[in-house]
């Protein structure tokens, strides 16, 4: 399915990274199609890397003649060869899935295109493209199909403190797999379930100034609650990014329309 220039550029963009001896993960559809068995060719190879290490990887592959740049630089940076492109992530776009020892403590070994590599972790890949919820893009059909996959194989302790106390985001794609697949709710273990279900029980209202979480979701469909509504922006408010970050962030939204 991947046209002959791609694949080598793949090929070689992989092989030039295990050359450099920067750590990496191989994610995006590579890595989905491990998991779920879904293939997909997109125009881009999603590599993860730490944040330390981003501008190594992108040195590493510069060097290698692609044209390098830190797109974003609290958590993208991309290397080209004509058409085609690598991103290299290490963080997410709202600055929540930051890379971290952790990807790499648990990652598979795997192989693309026949180079050995590492593969992003199920739960690593479920955190991260659980806060996608763009007008343009929505991750959770992704996070279903891990979901239907691995369930009986996620270390659930482990990803339930990957979302801390975001874990109403996780609690949803529970409840909206289980919608999904009526016939295979039995998938999901009882115990993370109910411990989850019990928290949302539990949980009193934190009253306080306004805050709002959906930017954590969608860099662009809740800009009018902290623009014009006073609400405060969770990214800010909580540490994830700074006023220059996100600037830059919601500045781009027009480049991806």
């Amino acid at each position: 399915m991947i046209e002959p220039h791609a694949r080598e550029f793949y090929i070689h963009t992989l092989r030039t990274l295990n050359a450099s001896g920067v750590p990496y993960l191989v994610g995006g559809a590579y890595a989905l199609a491990r998991y779920t068995g879904i293939g997909r060719h997109t125009k881009d190879l999603d590599v993860f890397v730490r944040p330390e290490d981003a501008q190594p990887a992108l040195d590493a592959l510069s060097e290698a003649g692609y044209q390098c740049d830190l797109i974003f630089p609290h958590w993208l940076g991309k290397a080209r060869c004509a058409e085609d492109f690598v991103d290299v992530i290490f963080s997410s776009g709202n600055n929540v899935a930051r890379v971290d020892d952790r990807w790499f403590e648990f990652a598979p070994k795997g192989e693309v295109l026949g180079v050995p590599v590492l593969l992003t972790p199920a739960e690593e890949m479920i955190w991260s493209k659980a806060y996608i919820m763009e007008r343009e893009r929505f991750d959770g059909a992704d996070v279903a199909h891990v979901l239907r996959a691995c369930a009986d194989k996620l270390n659930w302790d482990r990803l339930i403190e990957r979302f801390g106390e975001h874990w109403r985001v996780l609690l949803m794609h529970l409840v909206m797999f289980g919608f999904v697949y009526p016939g295979e709710r039995h998938r999901i273990p009882s115990e993370p379930f109910k411990t989850l279900l019990d928290r949302l029980a539990d949980e009193q209202s934190s009253g306080g100034e306004p805050l709002c979480q959906g930017t954590l979701l969608s860099r662009q469909q809740y800009l009018v609650d902290v623009s014009r509504w006073d609400y405060v922006d969770a990214r800010l408010a909580n540490g994830h990014m700074s006023k220059e970050e996100i600037a830059h962030w919601t500045a781009a939204i027009d480049e991806h329309h």
